[in-house]
């Protein structure tokens, strides 16, 4: 009776484990975890921390924020992810092309270096988490279908070409305004290319180099000289760390801030970030509101999509509605703690998963480094060298590029590739969030046009057997008083006009046909405007003699034929369970 009773409350407590592990997966990864995880989790951590403080920094400043805003957004959020968030391998802190639709979407509101520049930071950040939250509630996670990889991989190049060139000036060491276009950019660069500090491009320069030798170069000589993976991959990771130290050294030593005008990041706060509340402001958050769905929409597409990738090495699932809360909650925790929107990075998630990330605690590890520096290392940053930044942001954005895609598009599916154009060029010629909505709109109407005409074929018998293929491609069996017409679509208000044309023209061209079968083995729904057009076309065929029936009806289709009473009105002997009864049937009665 005891062991009964034991048994009972272990089965309520796993249920219950299983039904909260849903909304904060750290009973799950956390009750399970294994002492071998460890090893793997302190790597990880210690590895994407040193290449996410010089990133967080130098994001900051492509947002248009000082360089401790980066940092301080990269403490809670990684670990409020951590408790919530269902990838168990995604680093979630500020990304560049989030970073650079923040300050393209509060410079025209608020001058750089201001508080309510800052405050407007903020402000985005928890109307971006409000957002976040409310999608995964109402379970919209369904939304990430509406992009297609073409779209996302055309705007995301062009997304990085623009972040690229916006560090140029850092590279250059220019003075130009901030502008959203792309063109404007260039106008200005071309303008200011007499008063190019050359001191600065030259550091530029070396941080270039030395960002593409370690991962390029080095690596492949340390694995020559049999260096073990696992000593190689830190090494190799830890050139922005490098970089930024020996930059600041190099730049202290020589006076060069100084001597020679090379712009430094200057002063940045020690100590860990006080809790921050934005001013809610209703005409502000207005503003704000296209660039907060827009950025919300780019940021989840990307974590979404990285975090689906490395799940699926791991034979994990990811859950997208889970992954709009977790999100969600890491931008509110970011505007509560002085920072500004976060999520889950491209290249960092995969530093992450190269360093043999286990669970979650590898980001809360990052955390912890991250904090430490702000508690007890800010003013070894005073004479980093925003040139280093510059580098490190080109360098990161440098690997997003994709037109190896574009490539393969042209030759596989010229109206993709036109979609990958569609996102590409709008965003240089206009700005990020047109460029998206503008990818979206012309991915949809891509979509509506290649379903409007969906492939039909008649079909014919293969020998004797119950097998039914395209008259075109196989040698068939026909019987000339019967025409058999597959159609490899589902049926709605687009694509309906056509199969009724192609019908009508098929037994037009057919006198002798006394019977026509739909075979729906690749319909899976039927809507309204389609079934008002197979019942006109049903009585269109009877004015001339025909008989209109169907085969391989699935079962949700013929659920709702059978709600509406279509079944009914066509008759139940007029649909045939496969195509094979169906022809048989007729050629008999034939």
């Amino acid at each position: 009776m005891l062991d009964n009773k034991t048994d009972a409350l272990r089965s309520h407590d796993q249920t219950w484990l299983v039904r909260w592990s849903r909304f904060f997966p750290i009973l799950d990864w956390g009750l399970h975890y294994q002492r071998e995880y460890l090893a793997g989790d302190l790597t990880a951590g210690i590895v994407v921390g040193t290449v996410l403080i010089p990133q967080a920094m130098a994001y900051a400043l492509l947002a248009g924020l000082p360089p401790e805003i980066g940092l301080y957004a990269s403490i809670l959020p990684p670990v409020v992810y951590a408790l919530i968030g269902t990838s168990r391998l995604i680093s979630v802190a500020p990304v560049a092309l989030d970073s650079l639709m923040v300050g393209a979407a509060i410079a025209p509101l608020a001058a750089e270096n201001t508080p309510q520049y800052l405050g407007m930071a903020l402000l985005l950040a928890l109307t971006i988490g409000a957002i976040d939250i409310l999608m995964g509630i109402f379970r919209l996670g369904l939304l990430v279908n509406f992009l297609s990889e073409a779209v996302i991989s055309g705007f995301i190049s062009a997304a990085a070409i623009v972040i690229g060139f916006s560090q140029v000036k850092h590279l250059l060491g220019l003075k130009i305004p901030q502008t959203e276009s792309f063109i404007q950019l260039l106008v200005y660069l071309v303008q200011g290319i007499g008063a190019i500090n050359w001191v600065t491009l030259l550091l530029g320069f070396v941080s270039i180099l030395i960002l593409v030798y370690f991962p390029k170069i080095l690596g492949k000589q340390l694995q020559k000289c049999g260096f073990h993976e696992l000593t190689i991959m830190p090494l190799t990771k830890s050139a922005p760390l490098l970089l930024v130290i020996g930059s600041s050294l190099l730049v202290w030593l020589l006076h060069l801030d100084r001597v020679a005008g090379v712009k430094v990041v200057g002063d940045i706060p020690k100590g860990l970030p006080s809790l921050t509340f934005p001013v809610l402001d209703g005409n502000t958050i207005s503003a704000l509101l296209p660039a907060a769905f827009a950025i919300s929409f780019v940021g989840f597409m990307e974590a979404f999509s990285v975090g689906k990738f490395l799940a699926s090495k791991r034979r994990q699932k990811v859950d997208p509605n889970q992954e709009f809360i977790a999100l969600g909650a890491a931008n509110l925790s970011a505007a509560l703690t002085g920072g500004y929107p976060v999520t889950g990075g491209v290249s960092r998630s995969g530093v992450n998963f190269s360093a043999n990330a286990n669970t979650p605690l590898a980001s809360i590890i990052t955390a912890s480094i991250v904090a430490l520096v702000l508690m007890f290392l800010t003013p070894l940053f005073y004479f980093l060298p925003q040139a280093c930044l510059a580098a490190i942001i080109v360098m990161a954005v440098a690997n997003l590029l994709d037109f190896g895609t574009l490539q393969r598009l042209w030759v596989y599916n010229r109206a993709d590739a036109i979609a990958w154009m569609a996102a590409f060029f709008p965003v240089l010629l206009t700005s990020v969030e047109k460029g998206i909505l503008i990818g979206a709109a012309v991915s949809i109407l891509l979509h509506l046009w290649r379903t409007s005409k969906p492939h039909i074929a008649v079909v014919g018998r293969v020998g004797e057997t119950e097998h039914f293929r395209n008259v075109l491609r196989h040698n068939v069996k026909t019987c000339p008083h019967v025409l058999a017409v597959r159609v490899d679509a589902s049926l709605y208000f687009v694509n309906t006009k056509y199969l009724e044309e192609y019908l009508l023209l098929g037994v037009t061209a057919r006198p002798e046909v006394k019977y026509l079968v739909l075979v729906c083995s690749a319909v899976n729904s039927i809507d309204g405007s389609a079934l008002e057009t197979l019942k006109n076309l049903i009585v269109d065929l009877k004015t001339r003699g025909i008989e209109f029936y169907m085969s391989e009806v699935k079962g949700p289709v013929m659920d709702g034929l059978l709600k509406v009473g279509f079944v009914d009105e066509l008759g139940k002997d007029h649909i045939f369970l496969t195509t094979d009864q169906a022809m048989r049937f007729l050629e008999c009665g034939s």
